[in-house]
């Protein structure tokens, strides 16, 4: 019988063990794993997006004259600044504010004039119903949970406020799709209350100007409370949305037409 030899294996290849394989598999696997994003890519994200983002310097503070002085000047361009938003009373304003989140008042106003004229109050909305709602506003974001609020809201307005808005903050932020944002909306336009609400515009011109410089919502509004002077405060927030919608805009501000470009820190304003 015949010898049969086996050739040994060749040097070069060295045998690799099952431990081994999957310890190269999980550094392939870590390598395509993506790199963090730098601090200077992230803002450049960040200008693409046009979003705002509170300064990390602290500016010199306005001072008392310098403040007055600005808002003397927003109420002799526009004495009796007005909302956007249409209503007819205050229950059609409360579901404005709430309809104009994520989204803009142009719009909202398009879907809620046919809207308004068939309910426009609680009742009228309940016997609508929450289906005919959502008709009525589908061509704004997340329609269906905003008209799902509506219904809720009016559905407490009745059982609780006698179908009447409450004139308290506390109340208004306990009626569903309601913040503390829609409350000062609220109570400023319907009932001449003092107070700021800090839409993005707002919280960007009280950064970029550092006028009232904060990292949240509630700290602007607080510092621009604390700031402005009371005979200004009933149109205050309304001279300020409209200044970040025309004038402060978040990617090419027009500095050129600012009516308070020589008032304000910003070190990138182009004047």
């Amino acid at each position: 019988m015949a010898k049969i030899t086996r050739k040994p294996l060749p040097k070069s290849r060295a045998t690799v063990s099952p431990r081994a394989g999957k310890s190269k598999a999980k550094s392939k696997v870590r390598s395509k794993a993506p790199a963090a994003a730098t601090p200077k890519r992230a803002s450049k994200a960040a200008a693409k997006s046009g979003q705002s983002r509170p300064t990390t310097k602290r500016t010199r503070p306005w001072t008392e004259a310098e403040v007055r002085e600005a808002f003397s000047r927003f109420r002799k361009a526009n004495p009796e600044p007005k909302g956007e938003l249409e209503h007819l009373n205050p229950y059609t304003l409360l579901v404005a504010v709430v309809l104009s989140a994520q989204a803009t008042d142009a719009g909202v106003n398009k879907a809620t004039r046919a809207l308004f004229a068939v309910a426009d109050t609680p009742q009228k909305m309940l016997a609508l119903g929450e289906e005919k709602v959502r008709d009525y506003i589908k061509t704004i974001g997340l329609y269906r949970n905003k008209a799902r609020n509506v219904i809720a809201l009016s559905e407490k307005l009745i059982a609780e406020f006698g179908g009447e808005v409450p004139k308290s903050r506390a109340e208004i932020e306990t009626l569903p799709g309601a913040g503390r944002k829609t409350a000062n909306v609220v109570l400023n336009m319907a009932f001449g209350e003092h107070t700021m609400a800090v839409d993005t515009h707002v919280f960007r011109v009280g950064n970029r100007t550092g006028l009232a410089p904060g990292n949240t919502p509630l700290e602007v509004e607080l510092e621009l409370e604390r700031v402005i002077p009371p005979e200004f405060m009933l149109h205050a927030h309304h001279w300020l949305i409209l200044h970040g919608r025309y004038t402060c805009l978040a990617r090419k501000p027009r500095c050129e037409l600012c009516l308070i470009n020589d008032l304000c820190r910003w070190p990138e304003k182009t004047i």
